[in-house]
């Protein structure tokens, strides 16, 4: 297991607030800190805020007030739905993972070692060694969302990963095999995760930390004390 420091903030936000069209309050005054080598579980009712808050954190929306400060080199996104495709396009494996690196390289620069080994790695840690040259819509959904994370860390190696709802749609089954992987990759990696779920369940059996949000922060802490589930 590589070294972590659970004391270290790699993200904070301070009063952070942000409004739909300047009216509808969508998150409000929230503030916490995410430290190095976290499994932080956001959970809370629907059109509470959550998706609006990792879309804050990922800079893909800007707060009204407030800060957040980021202190990692990069980041990975796995967002809702991300398996939604037309399963008839013919792409391999491989290269769906190799979108990662063409996403940071640039579409016109030719791959170097380095880039296959990274495509390389990636696809063996999520597991699908077997499976490089499988069309993806010939895998089943759990397979289909571990192509998605290895194209995630393919890219930049992302010191965090952002998972919005990453097992709606699929089986129990393959929903065990994926919290699997993840449990992996914290605890032997060393890789912080976010992860947005329902299944309150699977978050309090999963994180080390749970954030409720309701607008506002309602609870950020240890999921066995967490007074709402």
């Amino acid at each position: 297991m590589q070294n972590i420091n659970h004391a270290k903030n790699i993200i904070e936000l301070r009063d952070v607030s942000y409004s739909y069209n300047g009216v509808e309050d969508a998150v409000k005054n929230v503030s916490f800190a995410i430290h190095e080598g976290d499994y932080l579980g956001i959970i809370g009712p629907n059109g509470g805020g959550k998706t609006t808050l990792l879309k804050l954190i990922l800079g893909l929306l800007h707060p009204d007030s407030g800060t957040i400060r980021l202190s990692i080199p990069a980041i990975g996104y796995l967002a809702q739905n991300a398996t939604h495709f037309d399963s008839g396009f013919p792409i391999t494996v491989s290269e769906v993972v190799a979108q990662g690196r063409i996403a940071q390289r640039g579409l016109f620069h030719p791959f170097t070692d380095g880039d296959t080994q990274a495509i390389n790695t990636a696809i063996r840690e999520v597991g699908l060694e077997d499976f490089r040259n499988t069309l993806i819509g010939n895998l089943s959904g759990g397979q289909q969302q571990r192509v998605f994370i290895a194209r995630a860390i393919s890219g930049q190696q992302p010191h965090v990963i952002f998972l919005d709802e990453p097992t709606a749609g699929i089986d129990e089954d393959s929903q065990k095999q994926f919290y699997s992987l993840l449990k992996k990759f914290n605890q032997e990696l060393g890789m912080t995760l976010v992860l947005i779920a329902h299944d309150l369940d699977v978050v309090m059996r999963e994180v080390s930390h749970v954030a409720v949000i309701n607008q506002r922060l309602i609870y950020y802490g240890d999921p066995k004390e967490c007074p709402y589930v």
